[in-house]
């Protein structure tokens, strides 16, 4: 940070306000003061506005760069794993050897939800959406676990979020069998975490089942790819929920209901439907021409992204990982992962996509390997709030943990001025 000044001119009145510098990125304004001054300032979407200072994760899009405490996501997914990660953001510091393990055991301590949750899965409709089963059975939590809520103890918050990074695999996968109708599958400490998720998805208790390594390397990368991305509607949602002092399990729910959005968490289901649209490998020329067309509503969707205007550095680990996860099912025959794959190529090659930087982004891959894994599309967003767990709860700490403020945007208002309620005759 610094000493300088900006001055903003508002009529015959100049305001004078410091302007801070991070570790790296654009300096910020501080316009805190402007209330004493009358005014507010308008920023939609609060593109242009730092809510908070954090230290958890920095990205610059213009660059394609991500990290994660200063570490680069292409070097943390070639050689760390999601727990590790989760770790990392909660802590600051990769673990040691020791702390490591000691880590990965506790959380395999933790997968077991109370046994009288099963009752509140069975409450919901059988058709229920499996994200408003995770909605409500996360913020249920705190029915279970009122006596450590006190968010001003360090121990407290830890142990929260073991039993939250723990729990939420359990919860996603009882969402999808509670959906399908088959019987939940307990977690088992003998797997590692993404080998239990895939377990607690597709094993069933007639028969054992055997969590193939490669895939669940596959579903190991998607969890750490989609850990923390910064200041988003779903970060900013439970930043904001928390600053009124609610329990961390409501909060994340709140994440979870902001991720909800198609706008936000839906992004790899969209892939899907845009292949299903498509169809055939035959109609796909015919498409690309829509995309190009700006009269045209049709979108590619997974392509570009509204962080990154280079690349998505997230996107190179999941292009390798899809190609092996198709190899490994021999599913480089099925049509509509032919299509992406086909779409992949034209995007890579085409000159209208390469000027304009419409690289094949995170969800469209991720949306291929779920799909060739055989989860259903209901079932993504639920995969990616089960990931960005730990990214929410990391910035909820790292706020909880310091001086903050109950969050209160401003307006503009436009509506009626003072007017008097009409005399009754």
């Amino acid at each position: 940070m610094t000493d300088r000044k900006a001055t903003l001119s508002v009529g015959d009145k100049s305001i004078e306000l410091p302007v801070y510098s991070g570790t790296v990125g654009p300096d910020v304004i501080d316009v805190r003061g402007l209330v004493q001054e009358g005014v507010f300032t308008y920023d939609p979407g609060f593109v242009s506005t730092a809510a908070c200072e954090s230290a958890i994760t920095y990205i610059d899009g213009a660059k394609g760069v991500l990290l994660h405490r200063g570490y680069p996501i292409d070097q943390l997914a070639e050689q760390s794993d999601y727990l590790e990660v989760c770790y990392l953001l909660l802590n600051g510091e990769l673990p040691t050897p020791e702390e490591n393990k000691r880590f990965h055991d506790t959380i395999k301590n933790h997968t077991m939800l109370h046994d009288q949750m099963r009752n509140f899965f069975h409450g919901f409709r059988r058709d229920a959406h499996p994200m408003a089963i995770m909605c409500g059975v996360v913020g249920a939590l705190s029915a279970f676990y009122h006596d450590q809520m006190d968010t001003s103890d360090p121990r407290q918050r830890e142990i929260t979020a073991h039993r939250l990074i723990a729990k939420m695999p359990t919860i996603a996968a009882w969402c999808y069998k509670y959906s399908i109708g088959q019987p939940f599958m307990y977690p088992r400490n003998d797997l590692d975490y993404a080998e239990n998720f895939l377990h607690m998805m597709f094993g069933v208790p007639c028969e054992d089942y055997k969590p193939s390594p490669t895939l669940a390397k596959a579903m190991d990368k998607i969890f750490l790819l989609h850990a923390d991305h910064e200041q988003n509607a779903s970060t900013s949602t439970v930043r904001l929920a928390g600053s009124t002092g609610a329990n961390p399990y409501a909060c994340i729910a709140s994440g979870i209901a902001a991720l909800w959005g198609p706008a936000h968490g839906g992004a790899n289901e969209a892939v899907l439907d845009m292949l299903a649209e498509i169809g055939d490998e035959k109609n796909i020329e015919k498409f690309i021409a829509k995309a190009k067309d700006k009269d045209d509503p049709f979108r590619l969707m997974g392509f570009g992204h509204r962080v990154y205007k280079n690349f998505d550095p997230r996107a190179k680990v999941m292009r390798e990982t899809a190609h092996e996860v198709l190899a490994e099912l021999g599913l480089e025959d099925d049509p509509l992962l032919k299509i992406a794959q086909r779409l992949e190529k034209i995007a890579l090659e085409d000159d209208y996509f390469v000027e304009r930087k419409l690289y094949p982004n995170v969800d469209f891959y991720s949306g291929i390997i779920l799909k060739a894994i055989g989860i259903p599309t209901s079932m993504f967003t639920v995969i990616f709030a089960l990931s960005r767990t730990i990214g929410w709860f990391s910035h909820w700490n790292e706020m909880v943990s310091g001086n903050y403020r109950i969050g209160r945007p401003r307006q503009l208002y436009t509506g009626e001025e003072k007017r008097d309620y009409p005399t009754k005759k």
